[in-house]
């Protein structure tokens, strides 16, 4: 029986909100535009997040990279820049980051030089990544086509390079691109893998990989480019020492990330008497990208939900204009019986209901503005059931919060005044 009056109370609810349906129109817009934006805003941020979570992962949560800088005070120094420049790290540092502590369970030395590669009349400007074969077992990326590097390749100094995908589109035949022959640097090497490249900068830290890679064994980098390089610029030029430009080291445990990273820290600091090295730790970044991503959610949120302020003012606004003007109906209702929590149910369902038909539009509104900016703008978008879930619990939140005074006003009302009102 009770729920054939909230049945009827609904559609008698559904019923003055249709006699009116130009002003309820207008007063759900402010739900619709609301609600629309926490969705858009949340899915905006959440892709954000976790598009820039995804890259730190792809650096490896057990991971320390550590890179080779160039010291300030060598780079703006006009009379170093006339000698050679001796700075990064070396293979010592490797040998010592190996040995020295328990929870290290891989190191891999990665040398990096830059060459042009040619094939026939096509070239382009690589990077050659002298790697160990565990390069590809700590920063694992998909293998398209052949093999990666292997023991033997390193033992025997092999003339043998594994390419990323964009370096095969720019140079490699089509038809067969491995066991093709590339020149590099007036040497010759032997195509026999291909790999994806994921590279990209994240958080301000370079991941090990780029799209212009080859990779290739480090004892056949050593062997025949050796540590140093020469720059020329301006009518000057430059020679730098640099031994091993990163390394990558792989921790047994999670938990020992952190501190293997500040130990090792310490360690380099007694051997370089410069500061030529930077350590990143990706679970680091990890972490501070995941409390940003919750505070970034937080403002967004909030912004968005001014807009369902206004929207909740605007239904309480139009529910009050309503009570003035069916005052003469409360009044009846009230002369034949009715009672105070009668027409306060009444009141608040027609707000309710108001609300909530805006919030539903909103929802519809909100999932396809997400859609939108991905196609047109080519951002990354998450629409997640949290947020539908949140949005709903809004809309009800406002039609109950926002209609409750105009509810307890009209149920206020003196019969007497009520039926005597014009």
């Amino acid at each position: 029986m009770r729920e054939l009056k909230i049945v009827r109370n609904i559609r008698l609810g559904i019923k003055n909100l249709v006699l009116n349906g130009l002003r309820s129109l207008l007063t759900m817009l402010g739900m619709v535009f609301g609600v629309g934006s926490v969705i858009a805003m949340l899915s905006v941020g959440e892709g954000a997040s976790q598009e820039a979570l995804e890259q730190i992962r792809r650096l490896g949560s057990e991971n320390i990279l550590i890179s080779s800088i160039k010291p300030v005070e060598e780079e703006s120094s006009p009379q170093v820049r006339i000698l050679m420049s001796m700075y990064g790290l070396t293979y010592q540092d490797e040998q010592r980051i190996r040995e020295t502590f328990d929870a290290v369970r891989t190191t891999v030395p990665v040398k990096a030089v830059r060459k042009e590669a040619r094939l026939g009349a096509r070239a382009m400007e690589t990077r050659l990544m002298g790697v160990t074969p565990e390069w590809f077992d700590l920063v694992q990326r998909p293998l398209l086509a052949g093999r990666f590097l292997s023991y033997q390749d390193e033992e025997n100094h092999a003339a043998v390079v594994v390419v990323t995908e964009a370096v095969a589109r720019n140079l490699l035949p089509l038809e067969h691109p491995l066991g093709s022959f590339l020149q590099i640097g007036g040497e010759v090497f032997e195509v026999v893998g291909i790999v994806e490249s994921l590279g990209e900068q994240t958080a301000g830290v370079q991941a090990p990989d780029r799209q212009e890679d080859v990779y290739l064994p480090l004892s056949t980098t050593r062997e025949r480019y050796g540590d140093m390089t020469v720059r020329r610029s301006a009518g000057s030029f430059m020679r730098e020492r640099v031994e091993l430009h990163q390394i990558i080291v792989r921790v047994d445990d999670i938990e020992n990330v952190e501190a293997t990273a500040q130990a090792i820290e310490e360690m380099l600091g007694r051997f370089h008497r410069q500061k030529d090295y930077r350590i990143d730790v990706p679970l680091a970044l990890l972490r501070q990208a995941e409390a940003t991503k919750r505070t970034f959610n937080i403002v967004l949120g909030s912004i968005a939900g001014i807009s369902l302020l206004v929207g909740g003012i605007g239904i309480m606004n139009i529910m009050l204009a309503s009570v003035t003007e069916r005052t003469r109906e409360i009044g009846i209702r009230r002369a034949i019986g009715a009672k105070r929590r009668q027409i306060v149910g009444q009141f608040l369902i027609e707000t309710v209901v108001l609300s909530c038909a805006g919030g539903m539009i909103g929802i519809g509104v909100g999932v396809l503005i997400p859609h939108l900016i991905t196609y047109f703008a080519g951002l990354t978008t998450v629409v997640t059931a949290g947020s539908l879930i949140l949005s709903v619990v809004i809309s009800l939140s406002v039609g109950i919060i926002f209609g409750l005074y105009p509810a307890v006003r009209a149920a206020r009302l003196d019969p007497i005044d009520a039926l005597r009102h014009e």
